[in-house]
């Protein structure tokens, strides 16, 4: 009888994690909220019409929420006097943007069905349909996440890749989260789309030798050694607004924006991967498409555990 109860006290804390972890479906809310897919959708593809660096955007909000204590919807969460999110972290503040789009979907997703869908399962939707609006690959979104009622400005800051990491940073950077160098390479592929600040690249332009002479002349134009800041340059300058694999393309050819682009293919360990690639869409969509899932499963709060907000900016 004691060897049962010792067995059941090893298996039980198992079942429990293992439970969590296949809790989320790609049917959670089929009888709940049925029609929250295509709410979302329609959202997503009015925004990104309108502006196409917004599909980039929507993307970058659901990675920099996932690689902080799992996909929770912390990054959405304001600052107020009692409370310090995340959005002030280093990098966030100043460039992660599209709060407002979430919110519009937010609204829309309460008026529907109020309470049931979480704003971290918003961000994850967000994400691939802003893939598939840009021409990029699709993939099952599962669902079932719920949101924090904390955040990390300390986890923010640690966890979150800069544009100035090395390769060994990045690796590791997604090895802490159960991700391999060439998922790294595939989920970097996301800078197919999107615009970075002058303020991010200004170092490479300027100091770096593995930079292609004609495009650092192109891009300096509009990112000068002191001031503008916030100037924008495409991350991808051959085809900015299309998701594709031109951006592996470009850093054959010594055009990657950022130093954490272009290490990327530099001689080292991931060369191959950036080959691959380059020379295999198909290849390229279906690792990235694999890999989102896989970032999207980043530590979920599910069954009991956080909230449904009814607003995505604050806890209930």
């Amino acid at each position: 009888m004691a060897n049962i109860s010792l067995i059941l006290l090893i298996i039980f804390p198992l079942l429990l994690k293992l439970s969590s972890a296949q809790s989320l479906s790609a049917n959670f809310y089929s009888s709940s909220c049925p029609n929250v897919l295509s709410i979302i959708k329609t959202a997503v593809n009015s925004a990104v019409s309108s502006e196409a660096r917004m599909g980039a955007s929507l993307l970058r909000l659901h990675f920099h929420d996932c690689f902080v204590n799992g996909c929770d919807a912390s990054v959405l969460l304001d600052d107020t006097s009692n409370f310090t999110g995340e959005k002030t972290a280093g990098p966030n503040s100043g460039s992660i943007r599209g709060f407002d789009v979430i919110d519009t979907i937010k609204t829309q997703v309460e008026s529907s069905c109020a309470g049931i869908v979480s704003c971290a399962d918003i961000l994850a939707v967000a994400a691939r349909d802003s893939v598939v609006k840009l021409g990029g690959p699709s993939w099952t979104v599962l669902l079932g996440r719920r949101d924090s009622t904390t955040a990390s400005l300390s986890a923010a800051n640690s966890n979150l890749p800069g544009p100035t990491s090395s390769l060994s940073a990045l690796i590791s950077s997604f090895s802490n989260k159960g991700l391999t160098a060439r998922e790294m390479v595939a989920l970097s592929g996301s800078h197919t789309i999107g615009q970075a600040r002058c303020t991010t690249f200004r170092t490479r332009l300027y100091n770096e030798a593995n930079i292609n002479a004609s495009f650092a002349t192109t891009v300096k134009a509009n990112c000068p050694q002191s001031g503008g800041d916030n100037n924008l340059s495409p991350l991808d300058i051959t085809s900015p607004t299309s998701f594709d694999n031109a951006y592996y393309k470009n850093l054959q050819i010594q055009k990657g924006l950022l130093h954490s682009d272009q290490v990327l293919f530099n001689g080292g360990s991931t060369d191959s991967i950036v080959n691959t690639y380059s020379s295999n869409s198909a290849t390229f969509s279906t690792d990235f498409a694999n890999a989102m899932v896989k970032m999207g499963n980043l530590s979920p709060l599910t069954g009991t555990n956080g909230q449904i907000r009814k607003n995505c900016r604050k806890t209930n």
